[in-house]
């Protein structure tokens, strides 16, 4: 019995028990953009409830990431030639290592939107993976900052720049390769980087010119979206956006399981929903639309599983949030919608005003909004609108925020802050 009682206060009382205390990955420690952390400051800005302000060298839109004491983001020269992990203190915001992870002689073509540090990493006990796509993927161990395995032999053009972001599943770093020429999913065993599985994609692009010849638009075949796995029915599946389709793959062998094709839209950039037995994604680029596909299907499933579809508001690089019964979503151009989730119904619009990138996060009771021109915009969940903050920060936001313990952690074009309460 007191074995028992050590145990468990031994799991009650660990760092990983708190989902508030970490933000392991992009979208947070389920990936879904919600936090369970409470006593977040609803004021800040230049030199108010600002704990540290660190600048960060070069360019990256990557998010950060928090574990324990430390935070982990990528960067990278502009031409793209250098590419490095950074680890700072949490407590003081120091950078205590600074490591050139990779160095590139011919850099792939990034648009200058994007940078070439643009995946978030992912961090667990003891371990931090860092990509940056085909220039190269690598683990370090977070206590003597070593590079315990790197991997640069996948071959996909990004075309635009990389973006999609690695999560971790059991003992595998499952990760997106969505380029002009080649578009495939890949599973790597995290101890070692070996490649487990690698599955192509499976839609025909079937992409045409005016004298009906396949194009060569990059465009219509890429993708910067993030994978999600979750259990459906007892069936584990790894729900994954691509240029063009929706798919499921089993994420033990890579096998896939459904597909649903939107063959008007591509570059999907975000990470998928589940709730009331449906996954919930925007599909991407080219007068996108916000999908609601039911759970449960078997092949090509486009005009058996989609519950409903919505063409007004959907956001292109911001990811959605489902909270209760309602969908939340900022589009690109400032515009924030209410979905009713079980029908796609809107409830409410409203202009916010500026332009998005950064994933919208909910935390202690209020749905945070970023714009890329610095200002961050709290609003009440509900079925009216309802504005409860509004902060501004220079040199604006690319990046999604981190939450960890009562803090923000939020990285702007040029600096990291860690914004508590004093």
């Amino acid at each position: 019995m007191t074995r028992i009682v050590l145990t468990l206060l031994f799991v009650l009382l660990s760092p990983l028990a708190f989902a508030s205390d970490n933000w392991p990955q992009f979208r947070g420690p389920d990936g879904t953009g919600h936090s369970d952390a409470t006593g977040l400051p609803t004021e800040w800005g230049e030199g108010k409830n600002i704990v540290w302000k660190t600048p960060i060298h070069d360019r990256g839109w990557s998010s950060p990431v928090v574990f324990g004491k430390q935070v982990w983001l990528t960067t990278a020269s502009k031409d793209g030639r250098q590419l490095f992990a950074l680890c700072l203190d949490r407590d003081t915001g120091k950078i205590i290592r600074d490591i050139k992870l990779f160095d590139v002689a011919q850099p792939q073509y990034a648009h200058p939107f994007n940078t070439y540090a643009s995946p978030t990493p992912v961090i667990e006990q003891g371990r931090v993976y860092i990509t940056f796509g085909s220039p190269g993927t690598a683990a370090i161990d977070t206590k003597t900052f070593k590079v315990i395995w790197e991997r640069r032999d996948f071959e996909c053009n990004h075309f635009r720049g990389s973006g999609s972001s690695p999560i971790i599943f059991r003992d595998l770093l499952l990760m997106h390769f969505d380029g002009s020429d080649h578009q495939f999913v890949v599973a790597l065993n995290k101890h070692t980087g070996k490649t487990v599985w690698q599955t192509n994609r499976s839609i025909d692009f079937q992409d045409l010119d005016k004298n009906g010849k396949p194009a060569a638009e990059g465009d219509l075949r890429k993708a910067f979206s993030t994978p999600h796995v979750t259990q459906i029915n007892g069936r584990w599946e790894m729900i994954s956006l691509g240029a063009k389709a929706a798919y499921s793959y089993d994420p033990f062998t890579g096998k896939e399981l459904w597909r649903v094709e939107e063959r008007g839209q591509h570059s999907a950039s975000t990470r998928p929903v589940l709730g009331f037995g449906m996954i919930f994604y925007p599909t991407g680029f080219s007068n996108g639309q916000l999908f609601a596909v039911r759970t449960g299907g078997n092949g090509l499933i486009t005009d058996t599983h989609v519950a409903w579809r919505l063409k007004r508001g959907a956001s292109n690089k911001p990811s959605i949030l489902l909270i209760g019964d309602l969908i939340y979503m900022i589009g690109d151009t400032g515009i924030a919608t209410c979905v009713e989730a079980k029908t796609g119904e809107i409830v409410w619009q409203q202009r916010i005003g500026g332009e998005y990138s950064a994933s919208p996060v909910y935390a202690d009771g209020k749905i945070w909004m970023f714009s890329e021109e610095g200002k961050a915009t709290a609003i009440k969940p509900g079925r009216t609108f309802e504005k409860l903050a509004e902060n501004h920060l220079d040199e604006g936001f690319l990046a999604s925020p981190a939450i960890a313990g009562k803090a923000f952690f939020l990285r702007t074009r040029t600096h990291l802050y860690r914004i508590e309460k004093k």
